[in-house]
């Protein structure tokens, strides 16, 4: 055999193994650990509501989706606050495998965001049961991949030096705000996707 068929085999090898989806294998007890993420994600979407009421409490600053506020662009773009990881809709492009990457990922970056808060903010104990939730449900998505026989993510979340830029009172409030609720937008999205990684496990079962 020439040495450029070899080559050009080799590459082929190659292609396909990096092209491969990471395989999705549930074992036994999936479905038990899937059911104590969901219920770590609805008890943390419903501190959130509690959490902001409580620390935020300047005027317009609201998790209500009809709440409009105004004139945040300048502030918005000065905190550069790291944006959430995207979680897509399970396919062959997004599997469950990478989708609880990005989980894992995500409960990470906002842990961090919130402790970056906590510096600066008066009620900084309200925050201490939302970031054990926080921490209950990353140990949670950990069992998870465990236990689906993939390798469990160790995100390494940079430091935002969020609270560096948290000079003054306002500039603490607009944050913890952001903060809530970006945090609340990813729970939903990690609430649904953990159901769609359950349908596809049932359905591969």
């Amino acid at each position: 055999m020439s040495p450029l068929l070899i080559a050009a085999l080799l590459c082929s090898l190659l292609a396909v193994s990096i092209s491969a989806p990471v395989q999705f294998s549930p074992q036994e007890g999936f479905s038990q650990h899937m059911e104590l993420a969901k219920s770590f994600t609805k008890k943390l979407l419903s501190e959130i509501p509690t959490v902001h009421h409580s620390c935020v409490g300047t005027e317009g600053l609201s998790l209500e989706p009809s709440a409009e506020v105004k004139n945040l662009e300048y502030i918005i773009a000065a905190l550069a606050i790291p944006a959430a990881p995207r979680l897509a809709p399970i396919s062959e492009t997004h599997t469950p495998a990478m989708s609880l990457g990005r989980i894992s990922e995500g409960l990470q970056l906002h842990q961090h965001l919130l402790q970056e808060v906590k510096k600066k903010l008066k009620c900084s104990e309200k925050l201490t049961p939302l970031l054990a939730d926080l921490r209950d449900l990353s140990a949670q998505v950990h069992k998870l991949q465990q236990v689906a026989q993939l390798t469990p993510s160790e995100p390494q979340v940079q430091s935002s030096f969020l609270s560096s830029r948290l000079t003054g009172d306002y500039e603490v409030q607009v944050a913890t705000h952001l903060v809530l609720q970006q945090l609340r937008s990813f729970g939903q999205d990690v609430f649904r996707s953990l159901r769609h990684i359950f349908t596809q496990s049932a359905l591969g079962a």
